[in-house]
């Protein structure tokens, strides 16, 4: 038997906002969309899903530290970028010895840290 991960959901109340922060702010490419859910890192192995909250256990889990760490190439550009654009960082951009990161906040306040390793 095989098991691998198909993908991680972060659930949100607005398509369209999750759409303008992930893709256009974040600048995560799209896999693909439905009227539920966009998929971010076509080809990948594992994609990132951002998904309604449709249901009373999935908006529950709205607003929360999701767990989700993206490895950014230039994490300094991004940040300013997003500072500019108004997002709320829960953590500033830091270095320590193991190298750099962040957390932000979507509009509906789930957290997502931020790395350059």
């Amino acid at each position: 038997m095989s098991i691998t991960l198909k993908n991680l959901v972060i659930f949100v109340t607005d398509l369209v906002k999750a759409k303008s922060f992930y893709a256009e702010l974040l600048g995560l490419p799209v896999a693909g969309q439905s009227e539920m859910l966009i998929e971010f890192f076509p080809g990948a192995v594992t994609t990132l899903g951002v998904s309604l909250a449709l249901t009373e256990d999935a908006r529950n889990l709205v607003g929360r530290h999701t767990g989700i760490t993206l490895k950014v190439e230039n994490i300094a550009a991004l940040c300013e970028t997003l500072k500019n654009a108004g997002v709320h960082f829960v953590e500033p951009l830091e270095s320590s010895p193991w190298g750099k990161m962040a957390v932000i906040q979507d509009f509906d306040g789930n957290m997502i840290a931020l790395v350059d390793r």
